[in-house]
């Protein structure tokens, strides 16, 4: 079953929508197999590459989580000898590696050359690499080593603080080639990721929210992934109506007894408001996902009915790329 913008698959799966624009006509076969989004391929000069580097233990591994929520691709420890290679994949998949965050570090010897031949091999494409370099006060480094239990990535014979010392003077030379370096001795968490915020360019840290919607029975359990969970049973069940009892919640039947209730669509009004409002905020704050759960008895009549109504009120009223998932449609 189509439905403009996007394919519908039933069966309990997962159906993928495309954010706006929506199509105004019915999609031809053929575009139904396919993914919108891979309908047409970016080139590879937009976009946006970060070079992540500096001390072992200052959070390289945090702000790479951090890029990942922002929807980027990214690689860890990537040898300098594989550069070429990667530029020349986001060459071939510009959609898939539009943004992209290399992590290069002392795991693979001195980054600096690998970061001056990247600048060098991206600035042909139109593009200039943003390079973030993390440190941290040899106190807090120490200390972070402690409480991890790991081994510096140069402490085979040496202690930690002279690791430490080690690789400040082997990265000098990248800490040089930065545009930016911050200190996380003093940080947190959220702190970090809002100070990178702060950096990345912000067409790329404005990626699309995601959003998840499930339908679920409650005498199966609540899905445990869920932000957001809404209670539907307060409207009347198809389930004891004999011709709609055998019928899934994508019937045109079941979906106009439900939607016929003047409750439903009151409900489905407030729950856009709500996302609405918090859709912006949620983005702002770094979440990248969001699950809305909608049950009822079974989740096979109310629940699915909404859910297909939200999804489609989502698509045509944010930019949001949205999903379905029916969970108990199989069972």
């Amino acid at each position: 079953m189509a439905r403009g913008a996007g394919t519908t698959t039933r069966g309990g799966r997962t159906t993928r929508r495309s954010a706006r624009p929506r199509s105004s006509g019915p999609a031809p076969a053929t575009e139904l197999a396919t993914p919108r989004s891979a309908a047409v391929a970016l080139p590879a000069t937009t976009g946006s590459v970060v070079i992540l580097s500096g001390l072992s233990g200052a959070g390289k591994s945090q702000a790479s989580k951090f890029f990942e929520d922002l929807g980027y691709a990214c690689i860890d420890n990537l040898p300098p000898d594989l550069l070429d290679a990667f530029l020349e994949l986001r060459d071939a998949n510009p959609e898939r590696y539009r943004n992209a965050a290399l992590v290069l570090d002392i795991r693979v010897g001195d980054p600096a050359p690998a970061i001056g031949r990247a600048r060098s091999m991206l600035a042909g494409r139109g593009l200039e690499p943003l390079v973030i370099f993390l440190e941290a006060s040899d106190a807090v480094l120490v200390s972070r080593f402690a409480e991890t239990r790991r081994r510096h990535p140069l402490g085979a014979r040496t202690g930690v603080q002279a690791s430490i010392a080690e690789e400040r003077f082997r990265l000098a030379g990248a800490r040089s080639l930065a545009d930016h370096i911050l200190d996380t001795s003093g940080l947190s968490i959220g702190q970090l990721k809002e100070r990178i915020r702060s950096l990345v360019p912000r067409e790329a840290a404005a990626e699309v929210m995601s959003v998840e919607v499930i339908t679920f029975g409650f005498k199966f359990g609540i899905p445990l992934e869920a932000d957001l969970v809404f209670d539907v049973r307060f409207l009347t069940n198809p389930y004891w109506v004999p011709d709609l009892k055998r019928l899934s919640g994508l019937e045109a039947p079941v979906r106009d007894y439900v939607l016929g209730q003047p409750g439903a669509r009151r409900f489905l009004e407030l729950v856009m408001e709500l996302l609405e409002l918090t859709l912006p905020a949620y983005r702002a704050e770094g979440k990248s996902r969001l699950v809305v759960a909608l049950g009822c008895t079974g989740g096979y009549h109310r629940s699915i009915v909404l859910a297909e109504e939200l999804a489609r009120r989502l698509e045509e009223r944010t930019e949001a790329s949205v999903s379905v998932f029916h969970r108990e449609l199989e069972r």
